[in-house]
């Protein structure tokens, strides 16, 4: 098995005698064991008239086995001792997995297992997880990406499987002929053969201690035969050649060109899709893309991406259209099989190939560690579609440059065989697809633009990709660390600059991030400097993106957003070229390259994309508005679309010289870096965005107090059928005691919570509890969307589960109570397993001001020390009267008659009816 020269896991291939493939790891600095199981069987598996049964099934094996009778109780074992678990349903895998602290992986294990021996299918939770798939089928039926995926399926060959429902509802999981249980225990007894199976399991433990525990516990799954029958060809020759319309419910303009192809699966180690791609997605100048964006036609293009199973690929060009690129369909498809020819006659050149080989081969010497979870889930897939000795390298294999194979794709990508999507809100459908209710057309193309473009025209402004300056075959030596610590250390501390620093003495990979924050009050100073903060922001993406995508390509990656107090740049990837690209766009940050046309385009863009925020889905829209209310420099969509709406181009330069008069720049490096390296670059990126600027303070994150306010009302009118509800709870203080209370409430309350209101009380799909800090102060969210309940409804419903809940407390035995806590104690002081997180937590802390980085480490200590009446008495202060608390509301616009939230029995109640008053109104915390 070919592993990474970086990877020290040991690993194991086998197969059970009942035919099920193991992969075993060993980690031996493993925090959590993980394990994962993929079955080959998904929604193509589903009987005609039982559409969404392979998705009911994933959902039913969680609610009780033979061995464990009682619903819930796997989540809260797993829950209770930091761990984690999900499953999804493909076209044909499913996939189950979980994680979990290491002493408690093999009694986990064995509760997992059990899925695929003995479930029960209790006939009361029968019928109650058949409401929570439609409930979930409800939840995205105003889904764009669903919508238009059902489309998809309405255009291929309706012998296909692709082309069935897969999510299911209550119409095709109803009781008819046959009761949906003995239909369910059917497909489970007919279809879940251990020889369909592949397995990943992950812990320290020596390989021989896990393969007798796996022998043990899984040789029981039965092996049956299974008649699969073979597939039908995923188009027909009348499903090629065709152009649809597709009306989305946001403000998409999207075109796609796609190409279908057999499988493509045992082509893995040469990858000829890929290599097209590659050339064909190149954005730097003279490209495709750029061509088609300074026309002002495209915003952005994405090529090689679309559906995919075991006998058919699709090969998609997706265009983000602009106004004008709208009534420009056929000019972009001219210049795409323009470029395609250009590929066909000079494109094919072995350096290219070895290009993107080398950019692979990096990824895979030098790949980093992931989460046990994310790992097993992964290999557990792979073990489906790789040989054994493949299972891991065959995602980076690009060994063989084949100019013939190569030849022999583009000719299956030709106007002939091309399918147009056209994705527009202008357009009117003759067609209703079935379930989404999506209005779309469909007709042939016709012959003589077929023609037009199967000869294509020269674009003299176009060229291919010159050699990649970014890509370095000679890798850099890894600087050794001065210390092993990988606390950062602060090399400057300068008025309105500090710079911190951490050498990466652990993961020894040529990486590294780079973090440069710059504050300025001018830029949050009122809602219209956030919004040209933003676009500010939006237009130096849209000007760096030509000149930075061959870094990207080398394995360097950036991001650029704004925040509370101004803007970050973030930088990640290989080390030895990043300070490199850092300096590139650095010279650019002034902005002197404001161009009319594309500034209509990208505040157009932004425009869309707060109108489209608008538009999601009603729990997301309530987070949105509630943390919107409580931080006032984040101000919600429609206040921000209010005001760009006049914003010109001729104020953005003094805006922009106004936004550095005063600013404050907090840099962190972390990486493999030596320390006079990151010294030069701290004093260049001093030097070079602020020579002539005044140093300043932070500018102050500030947040809402809602301290004596009672219960805050605030509405949303979504304009969604569903109704949502979320109650937030706000700490008074920072202190490690408060964070404590709060992440171990949440902790203790997550799965018993879930359990209640959306496995027995089947209130909606959406349900939870979570942390949420906002500027520092511990937080914690309640929420339920529905497509049944009134807010009062679920309002009642949260209050009773707090009401109840302290008294359940006392039901936990103290070996319960003491797991809780060591496995939430777990989670927190978990290391990290990849430079990323490990970045993403430094610049949190630092964020923070817990610069001495041991914020979870006092937590910790914290939670240690926390009886169960501490935690008793804060849940019992949760259903208090008086306790302060915003409920954010919406009712669902399906709802006969929207009844007020009934608050008589609170004693202290405000109805917010406008965010600004209530923010002037309320008292703010202010830090720096």
């Amino acid at each position: 098995m070919r592993t990474s020269p970086n990877d020290p896991k040991q690993y194991r291939y086998i197969t059970l005698d009942n035919g099920l493939k193991v992969l075993l790891v060993q980690d031996e600095t493993a925090q959590k064991s993980a394990a994962s199981l993929a079955v080959n069987i998904g929604h193509f598996n589903d009987p005609k008239n039982r559409e969404g049964l392979a998705h009911f099934l994933e959902h039913m094996l969680f609610l009780g086995t033979d061995s464990y009778p009682k619903a819930g109780e796997y989540q809260s074992f797993i829950n209770r001792h930091g761990g984690s678990n999900n499953a999804w349903t493909g076209t044909e895998h499913t996939n189950y997995y979980f994680d979990i602290d290491n002493d408690w992986f093999d009694e986990a294990l064995d509760r997992f297992s059990q899925f695929f021996i003995c479930p029960c299918f209790n006939p009361e939770l029968v019928e109650r997880e058949r409401q929570a798939v439609n409930s979930e089928y409800q939840l995205k039926i105003k889904d764009d990406v669903r919508r238009i995926y059902q489309v998809h399926k309405e255009t291929v060959n309706p012998d296909h499987p692709f082309s069935q429902f897969s999510v299911g509802s209550l119409d095709t999981l109803s009781d008819g002929e046959t009761s949906i249980r003995d239909d369910l225990i059917a497909f489970y007894q007919q279809h879940y053969s251990a020889d369909l199976m592949s397995l990943a399991v992950l812990s320290p433990h020596e390989l021989d201690q896990n393969e007798a525990h796996v022998r043990q516990l899984f040789s029981a799954i039965p092996k049956i035969v299974v008649n699969k029958p073979k597939i039908a060809p995923f188009y027909l020759p009348e499903n090629l050649a065709l152009e649809t319309h597709i009306q989305p419910v946001k403000d998409l303009k999207k075109l796609t060109l796609s190409f279908g192809f057999g499988d493509m699966d045992s082509l893995y180690r040469q990858k000829p899709l890929t290599y097209i791609a590659h050339i064909l997605g190149y954005e730097g100048p003279g490209s495709l893309v750029a061509l088609l964006r300074h026309a002002g036609l495209i915003n952005s293009m994405a090529a090689g991406g679309g559906v995919s199973g075991s006998n058919f690929k699709d090969f998609c060009i997706s265009y983000s259209l602009t106004d004008e690129g709208l009534n420009c369909i056929d000019s972009i498809i001219d210049a795409s099989f323009s470029y395609l020819e250009m590929i066909r006659q000079h494109g094919l050149q072995a350096w290219r190939y070895s290009e993107k080989q080398q950019v692979f081969e990096r990824a895979f010497l030098y790949q980093e560690k992931s989460r046990a979870i994310d790992l097993v889930s992964h290999l557990a897939i792979n073990l489906q579609h790789y040989p054994a000795d493949d299972v891991i390298y065959g995602d980076y294999a690009m060994e063989n440059y084949d100019q013939a194979l190569i030849s022999q794709c583009l000719k299956q990508i030709v106007p002939e065989r091309m399918r147009i999507t056209l994705v527009s809100p202008n357009v009117k459908g003759d067609k209703i697809a079935k379930w989404y209710h999506t209005p779309y057309s469909v007709k042939r193309i016709e012959p003589e633009r077929i023609k037009r473009w199967q000869s294509p025209g020269e674009l003299e402004s176009l060229q291919l990709p010159a050699s990649n300056p970014f890509l370095s075959f000679n890798q850099s030596p890894l600087v050794e660390p001065q210390e092993q610590e990988a606390e950062p250390r602060l090399l400057f501390d300068k008025p309105g600059f500090r710079l911190w620093f951490s050498n990466e003495p652990e993961f020894r990979v040529p990486k590294g991030h780079l973090y440069v924050s710059v504050d300025s009050k001018h830029a949050v100073a009122s809602v219209r400097n956030i919004v040209c903060t933003r676009l500010m922001v939006e237009l130096m993406l849209d000007h760096l993106s030509e000149m930075t995508y061959q870094a990207e390509i080398a394995g360097m990656s950036y991001q650029l957003y704004a925040h509370q107090g101004g803007y970050t740049l973030h930088l990640s990837g290989f080390s030895d070229k990043q300070i490199l690209l850092l300096k590139m766009i650095m010279n650019n940050r002034l902005f002197g390259h404001f161009e009319r046309k594309r500034f209509g385009i990208i505040k157009q863009q932004l425009a869309k994309h707060w109108q489209n925020q608008m538009q999601v889905k009603p729990i997301s829209q309530l987070f949105s508005e509630l943390t919107s209310l409580l931080q006032p420099n984040n101000p919600p969509p429609s206040a921000l679309l209010e005001e760009l709406e006049d914003v010109q181009l001729e104020e953005l330069p003094d805006f922009v010289a106004k936004l550095y008069q005063n600013i404050h720049i907090e840099m962190l490096a972390y990486g493999n870096w030596s320390e006079p390296t990151i010294e030069e670059l701290g004093e260049f990126v001093q030097q070079e965005i602020s020579p002539d600027t005044s140093p300043s303070k932070e500018t102050p994150r500030k947040l809402i107090s809602i301290k004596d306010q009672g219960s805050l009302l605030y509405e949303i009118n979504c304009q969604q059928n569903d109704s949502a509800l979320m109650i937030y709870y706000q700490s008074r203080d920072l202190s490690p005691e408060s964070i404590a209370l709060f992440t171990l409430s949440n902790h203790i309350m997550t799965s018993t919570f879930f359990n209640e209101l959306r496995t027995k009380q089947q209130l909606g799909y959406i349900v939870g509890t979570g942390n949420l800090p906002l500027n520092r102060h511990p937080g914690i969210i309640f929420y339920v969307q529905s497509p049944h309940g009134q807010p009062q409804t679920l309002l009642d419903a949260i209050n009773d589960f707090l009401d109840e809940f302290p008294v359940l407390m006392f039901e936990l035995s103290d070996a319960q109570w003491q797991q809780s806590k060591q496995g939430l104690i777990a989670q927190i002081l978990e290391r990290e397993s990849n430079m990323r997180t490990r970045a993403q937590r430094f610049w949190v802390s630092i964020g923070n001001k817990d610069l001495t980085f041991n914020q979870r480490q006092r937590a910790a200590e914290c939670i240690e020390r926390l009886e169960r009446v501490d935690l008793v008495r804060f849940m019992m202060s949760l259903k208090s009267k008086q306790r302060d608390r915003v409920i954010v509301y919406n009712h669902g616009a399906s709802e006969q008659q929207a009844e007020p939230l009934n608050t008589h029995h609170l004693e202290t109640v405000r109805v917010v009816k406008s965010r600004s008053e209530f923010q002037s109104d309320s008292a703010i915390y202010c830090y720096n």
